[in-house]
């Protein structure tokens, strides 16, 4: 099947490629038999040497690349051709290597927005090998493929969810989503640290709106329950098995509050109300650094009165047997020890179904204070935060006495890191900046 269809492929562009080039080779075709079959006649030899094909001109970078295309599909069609599709889709993951790079040219902003176009056309690589059982797990009573997540972020309007998740996540975590569509901070707002690993975003909620994503959710879990229940019989007996409401894999919504807002708890009732109903699990954005007064919201009292209703706002809708979806806090690294030990405290007292560890950092690293960009404003991600994050991560497993679920985030670009997480309490791990700079091939390389 692979192999048709890289074959396939080949032909297409090819042909296209030709029919470009068509009247010109035609041409020069009639030319050279003319040419050759008059040769006894001076006048028609030199009328035939006076007409030169016309070639379409091209820059020797575009004929480069042009080769270099062909070279790739001649290769990938006839290495299709000798292997199963798990293995070629191997191949396609790190080919994308080869395209990576040119992303790294581009501004941050459009280059993300490029990668969010091209998961949401299904224009990556689809991981057709099952995740080893090893890696399996259960949180919340819902299957997990693998404890690797994409943390929110990314894919901020629900955009590409099927996508994501056919890369080998074992879970993707869309938003923030703010109640009303809101630009977010102005532009430039996202800085590449690139020998740190590290990005700075002071983005803001940029979003489209609680409704938006609602349309698309709802029409992912429409289009995924009609898939289930039209093919009964089609799905092999050797493939792994989801929980999540809106693809192959767990999907999780994480809400914000809009800047204007003057009433936090509202906003995060309304979006619970509007689209918990196609989470797998929800988030509680209460620490990015973007948003003004935000991060007060980590106080004891604030948090303990937010959670209560918006616990309540989940609790009394309508819930079939499965129940409603679990409620997570998302927190900041940049606390001290007393605000560590209040937002435990609450999290015990009110049964909050996991934690998210952690945000980005307003602060910023030795390691990165000769860079230059390192000055700009917003949260740190990357590998500087991976220490600042991890101890956090610890302590708060310490102060919860292990009970509560801990998602791990900050810093994680290898299976050393995620493992350094799980080691510190972490239950399932999330990335984000590695991502972003390794692009798909980093997702099979970490599960190793």
């Amino acid at each position: 099947m692979a192999g048709r269809i890289g074959f396939r492929y080949m032909k297409e562009c090819l042909t296209q490629k030709l029919k470009s080039m068509g009247s010109p080779v035609a041409k020069s075709r009639h030319l050279s038999s003319a040419a050759s079959s008059g040769s006894s006649s001076s006048s028609s030899s030199s009328a035939a040497a006076a007409v030169k094909p016309k070639f379409p001109h091209s820059s020797r970078k575009g004929r480069l690349l042009t080769g270099a295309t062909i070279g790739l599909l001649i290769g990938g069609g006839a290495y299709a051709s000798t292997v199963d599709e798990a293995t070629f889709g191997g191949w396609l993951f790190n080919a994308t290597k080869v395209v990576n790079p040119f992303f790294a040219l581009l501004d941050p902003e459009v280059a993300h927005r490029l990668a969010v176009t091209a998961a949401s056309r299904g224009w990556v690589p689809r991981e057709r090998k099952p995740d080893p059982q090893i890696l399996g797990l259960e949180v919340w009573g819902r299957r997990f493929s693998n404890p690797i997540g994409l943390s929110a972020g990314f894919d901020k309007n629900a955009e590409a969810v099927e996508g994501l998740l056919a890369l080998g996540f074992g879970f993707v975590e869309v938003g923030s989503v703010t109640p009303i569509p809101q630009e977010g901070n102005p532009k430039p707002r996202i800085f590449r640290l690139r020998e740190e690993g590290a990005l700075i975003n002071r983005c803001g909620f940029n979003s489209e709106g609680i409704v938006a994503v609602a349309k698309r959710l709802g029409a992912q879990h429409g289009k995924r329950k009609l898939a289930e229940t039209s093919s009964t019989s089609t799905s092999s007996n050797d493939e792994v098995k989801q929980g999540g409401k809106a693809g192959p894999g767990i999907l999780g919504v994480n809400i914000g509050k809009n800047k204007s807002s003057e009433d936090a708890a509202a906003d995060y009732v309304q979006g619970v109300h509007t689209l918990s109903q196609y989470a797998d699990y929800l988030v509680i954005n209460i620490s990015s650094p973007n948003t003004p007064g935000l991060r007060q919201l980590q106080g004891r009292k604030q948090l303990k009165d937010l959670v209560k209703k918006v616990q309540a706002a989940r609790d009394e809708m309508q819930w079939a047997e499965e129940g409603p979806p679990p409620l997570l806090v998302k927190i900041a690294p940049d606390l001290s020890k007393q605000d560590l030990e209040d937002i435990a405290a609450v999290a015990l007292a009110l049964r909050l179904d996991g934690l998210i560890i952690s945000n980005t950092t307003i602060s910023r690293p030795e390691e990165i204070q000769s860079n230059p960009v390192s000055k700009e404003s917003g949260g740190l991600s990357g590998k500087p935060l991976f220490g600042l994050s991890t101890n956090i991560l610890k302590d708060m497993y310490i102060l919860t006495k292990g009970r509560i679920p801990l998602i791990g985030c900050g810093g994680v670009s290898s299976g050393e890191d995620a493992y350094k997480k799980i080691r510190a309490g972490a239950t399932l791990v999330q990335l984000y900046t590695a991502f972003a700079y390794g692009g798909p091939a980093l997702i099979p390389r970490i599960k190793v």
